[in-house]
């Protein structure tokens, strides 16, 4: 039986031990680099294109094809950032795709929140909303990625869930369909693989939400693929939010998107009729 002093011993033991647990917590720190590759579909156009077309369109697309990225973590936030890279042929940036390219991307999932750093020709938007939902079905495929044992999960989202920050110019004929017309909604099945042995709920881009890191990812046409872990790194810097920008929700800013080009192509029309 526990005597007296013991039991007096552990209660005034017990704040220190909770206090560098919780030290030891905040001190964790990882980072995981990224890679995605994409694929294009030329749709009804591809048809009318030789192979050398669609290579020589494939090369000047490279950059938005084929990215890196890096996810910096702790236990409860992340910061995911797109590295920024130089055309091969023209040897400039991508300004027009960088107007709807995924901005510095912070989720606290302690406090279900997403804040995500966007630059839309020349304006500065701090997009503040809750982290996505996920709906994860736990499989029990596994396969090694690297030096790690990684399990399969899937969900489905709708597909503007996933590029909210992005345009089509089909998004245009959608937003003059009639109110009163049922818009279908656009699905995206997801295919990701997590690490138990990194047991974080982080993971790139808008996914997360998995009892360990997720290392890969499959959403549409597009893979994420992680190529290098580092934990605890010499460097550390701490992860903090984005905040300049005029706030906004991710609704409005999407919706801020398609009511400027809407208003770009309205011009160029009364331009060339004039």
């Amino acid at each position: 039986m526990m005597s007296k002093f013991s039991r007096l011993l552990l209660l005034l033991s017990l704040p220190l031990l909770l206090s560098n647990a919780d030290t030891a917590q905040q001190d964790f720190q990882g980072k995981a680099f990224y890679f995605s590759k994409s694929t294009i579909d030329f749709g009804s156009w591809g048809a009318r294109m030789s192979e050398a077309q669609k290579k020589q369109m494939k090369a000047r697309l490279k950059n938005r094809l084929e990215k890196t990225y890096v996810l910096s973590f702790d236990t409860t936030s992340s910061l995911f950032i797109e590295e920024e890279k130089v055309d091969a042929i023209s040897g400039a940036t991508d300004s027009w795709g960088s107007n709807f390219a995924r901005g510095k991307q912070y989720k606290n999932l302690t406090e279900n929140q997403l804040v995500q750093a966007q630059e839309f020709y020349g304006k500065r938007f701090l997009v503040k909303d809750e982290l996505q939902a996920i709906e994860w079905k736990m499989g029990t495929e596994a396969k090694q990625i690297g030096a790690y044992t990684c399990f399969k999960a899937t969900a489905v989202l709708p597909s503007t869930e996933l590029s909210w920050y992005n345009f089509n110019w089909s998004d245009l004929r959608s937003s003059n369909a009639s109110s009163t017309a049922e818009e279908e909604i656009k699905l995206t099945s997801i295919e990701a693989w997590y690490t138990l042995q990194i047991p974080v709920k982080h993971g790139p881009a808008e996914f997360w939400g998995l009892p360990g890191l997720i290392l890969e990812v499959s959403a549409g046409d597009t893979t994420i693929l992680c190529s290098e872990i580092v934990m605890n790194p010499k460097e550390r810097k701490e992860i903090v939010a984005p905040d300049k920008g005029k706030v906004i929700n991710k609704e409005d800013y999407r919706a801020t998107i398609v009511g400027k080009m809407m208003e770009m192509r309205n011009n160029r029309g009364r331009r060339r009729r004039g």
